[in-house]
């Protein structure tokens, strides 16, 4: 009996020193952050509970609505006992995105890694250095150039399903936005794997599957228990998750397997394959995909990415590289078609361009069209593709009287950026001509953020702008577009992409 008595003791005396070590940790950092506007929440949970009730558009507004009253250009926001510290100030953000030491993602990309692994957008330290080394050369801008041809074969897809659209309903709007994320799998898939999935022509499940995913992972993100894996794959949701991660990894792994298995039938006929690859490496079947440039940046290193590795990052471009591209041509369209004196101005550059050929469009009629470049950036300024990042700081982080310390989730709020009127004026206006050169050369280069800055900028960004104007071209070639809905009435979110969570209906008249 004295026995059972002291080991009872023994473990309420655990108990109580770690609910108070808690406590005083807790007290500790609160007393850290206190002269930092804070957002109102309730005690140990935060605003956990007020943000479950909210669909994403409401989210969105109610984030940007303390970007609104907090001038300071930094806010906390407390979810269960963890401190999330807003950051939107270009100056604040020019103290963090340059650093090599603060590169760690924060507790959201977490989340990610058994989805995404530990690819680029998630690995850090010396996993991500050696990785960003090994995998930069496959972005290199005259590798770019090939991809162009793909691009370009995609967009005139594209074009031939939205006329059939058009076609069929007689003049009356309709949603573009499963057209334009076809196109953008489809471009992905290709690029990337080598894999022509014909995603515009017949309906395949790995969109919606990555869509189920993406939205599974916001869910959870806002729900501080579903942290708790034993606890969340319990659970009706995470078990759904799991269930998509299945078909996804299932995707990915059998495309590295087949082409693996072809690198090494073909090291035996290296002549006859160097030959094929000369002849056809603009072509639609010989051309390389990242995923072999990948393969053979991989064989050359001294410490060789494994399969889950390769897998890993061969998820990442498809996570990072279809949905974010897709979402950023639907809502230049979408402004376009709302803004037509700008639109026209993009006619006028076109017929100035091309005249009345119909050829693709070839790099340097591209590297012409500088104010659909000034649309592309302004979509971007208004609609981030990715509207937060998040960072767990290395070390302590000084923001003018503010220090953030070590061990901290700051969260990089591009879409505050973006949109705050002390750094835009009228920012909700779109106006390409913002991005003029003598409009942009007093303006804070922290102040425009959509591919993020510094060591763990977005590694994809040329191909991605290079996507978005070939589509948008080949679209704005044929039609003029008017949107239905407008920016004021248009209902989005962010699941960790900036969403339409409604029909982005549009009328389509071609062009004379």
């Amino acid at each position: 009996m004295d026995l059972i008595f002291l080991i009872l003791c023994t473990l309420c005396i655990i108990v109580i020193f770690a609910v108070l070590s808690i406590v005083h940790h807790q007290y500790v950092l609160r007393q850290k952050l206190k002269y930092i506007p804070q957002i109102d929440g309730y005690p140990f949970i935060g605003s956990a509970f007020e943000l479950i009730k909210l669909s994403d558009c409401e989210r969105l507004k109610w984030f940007i609505s303390y970007m609104e009253t907090t001038k300071e250009g930094i806010f906390v926001q407390w979810i269960g006992s963890k401190p999330f510290i807003n950051v939107f100030k270009p100056e604040y953000l020019e103290l963090i995105f340059p650093s090599t030491v603060n590169i760690t993602k924060g507790m959201i990309y977490n989340l990610l890694t058994e989805w995404l692994g530990y690819g680029l957008l998630t690995s850090t330290g010396k996993q991500w250095f050696h990785d960003r080394k090994l995998i930069g050369p496959t972005f290199h801008f005259s590798i770019l150039d090939q991809f162009a041809v793909v691009l370009s074969e995609k967009a005139e897809i594209l074009t031939k399903c939205l006329e059939r659209k058009i076609e069929k309903n007689s003049g009356k709007p309709f949603d573009i936005f499963p057209f334009i994320i076809n196109a953008a799998l489809d471009i992905i898939c290709e690029t990337a794997m080598g894999v022509d999935i014909h995603a515009q022509e017949v309906t395949t499940k790995y969109t919606s599957t990555v869509h189920t995913a993406s939205k599974l992972i916001m869910n959870r993100i806002i729900r501080p228990w579903y942290w708790i894996n034993s606890l969340y794959y319990s659970l009706p949701s995470g078990k759904q998750f799991k269930s998509a991660l299945n078909a996804l990894h299932k995707f990915t792994i059998e495309v590295i397997s087949k082409r693996k298995a072809e690198r090494e039938l073909q090291n035996g006929n290296t002549s006859e394959i160097e030959n094929e690859d000369n002849e056809f490496n603009i072509g639609k079947r010989k051309r390389k995909a990242f995923l072999d440039l990948l393969l053979d940046q991989n064989a050359k290193d001294n410490n060789p990415l494994t399969d889950d590795e390769l897998r890993a990052q061969v998820d990442t471009f498809m996570f990072e590289g279809h949905d974010t591209t897709a979402v950023a041509m639907t809502w230049a369209l979408f402004l376009l078609g709302n803004n037509l004196e700008q639109q026209e101005k993009v006619h006028e550059e076109l017929k100035e361009v091309f005249g009345d050929s119909e050829k693709p469009a070839s790099m340097k009629e591209l590297s012409q069209l500088k104010y659909l470049d000034r649309v592309i950036k302004e979509t971007l300024r208004i609609f981030p593709s990715v509207p937060i990042i998040s960072r767990k700081l290395e070390e302590d982080v000084k923001l003018d009287n503010y220090t953030i310390p070590k061990g901290t989730e700051v969260i990089l709020a591009i879409i505050l950026t973006h949109r705050c009127s002390e750094v835009w004026p009228d920012p909700m206006k779109f106006d390409p001509d913002r991005f003029l050169p003598e409009n942009s050369k007093h303006r804070n280069p922290y102040a425009y953020v959509p591919f993020s800055a510094g060591p763990r900028n977005c590694i994809g960004q040329r191909f991605a702008l290079l996507e978005e104007k070939i589509v948008l071209t080949a679209v704005l070639r044929k039609w003029r577009v008017k949107s239905v809905k407008t920016l004021d009435t248009i209902v989005y979110g962010g699941s960790l992409i900036l969403r339409p969570n409604e029909e982005v209906l549009m009328h389509f008249t071609p062009k004379k």
